[in-house]
């Protein structure tokens, strides 16, 4: 039809162009993430204290209960706490056949430890005898207790002696080991005491020198605290 316009449908069908709609994201300022990474290495350290002070709750309980509260009302120690403990060394020592082990394959039990040369003076003998008769005391709990002979020369063992170390760990461990651990009182040699280890493997206890039947039952009583205090962290075995 003349004068008509007619429509493209092509271009009624052509979309329209409209820009498109970009949303730009702020990047952080390096400031920002030192202070949050500072922030979750503060709480990770605060965690990991948590949690180590969860497990030595125990310990210190039990510790404390002894020491401090005394459960039996009046009762004096008379055993010295070692105040900080001192960990077992790491060290390789030799068993009476001459083979090697790690020292602190002893940890997991409480250990009643005495020190002298192979040769076993009367003294010595004395705390081989006392070491026996206090860990058969604790009853029950005596499984929880091992008997531990640290040798400080090369001195060889009497065989009268080996029957009555059966059930006793005997070891040969340097004197300078020994005197890097282990420490007398005052005026005393270190082999005048027996020493109370804990199952960490911590010397926490020194016991009095000269021991004696009248001192042995002294002891007893301090360690019958020690054991009931103990109970709820540590079992028999390691």
């Amino acid at each position: 039809m003349s004068g008509s316009k007619l429509s493209n449908p092509a271009e009624k069908d052509k979309p329209f162009d409209v820009p498109l709609a970009l949303t730009v994201h702020d990047l952080p300022q390096p400031s920002e993430v030192a202070q949050a990474d500072e922030r979750r290495t503060r709480s990770g350290r605060i965690k990991m204290l948590l949690l180590l002070l969860i497990c030595l709750a125990p310990v210190l309980a039990s510790y404390f209960t002894y020491y401090v509260i005394r459960p039996i009302g009046g009762t004096r120690n008379h055993s010295d706490l070692i105040q900080p403990p001192r960990d077992m060394p790491a060290v390789q020592v030799q068993d009476l056949k001459g083979r090697s082990l790690a020292l602190d394959t002893l940890k997991g039990q409480w250990l009643i430890v005495a020190v002298a040369g192979g040769a076993c003076d009367e003294g010595c003998q004395n705390h081989l005898y006392f070491q026996r008769q206090l860990r058969e005391a604790q009853g029950k709990d005596k499984d929880r207790i091992d008997r531990v002979w640290l040798i400080s020369d090369e001195a060889p063992v009497s065989e009268t002696l080996l029957p009555a170390l059966s059930q006793a760990t005997v070891l040969r461990v340097p004197l300078d080991v020994l005197q890097g651990w282990l420490s007398p009182a005052t005026g005393q040699q270190l082999q005048d005491h027996l020493y109370l280890i804990d199952p960490m493997g911590n010397w926490m206890m020194r016991m009095p020198s000269g021991m004696d039947v009248e001192k042995a039952t002294h002891v007893r009583r301090d360690l019958d605290r020690l054991m009931r205090a103990s109970k709820s962290w540590d079992t028999a075995g390691r």
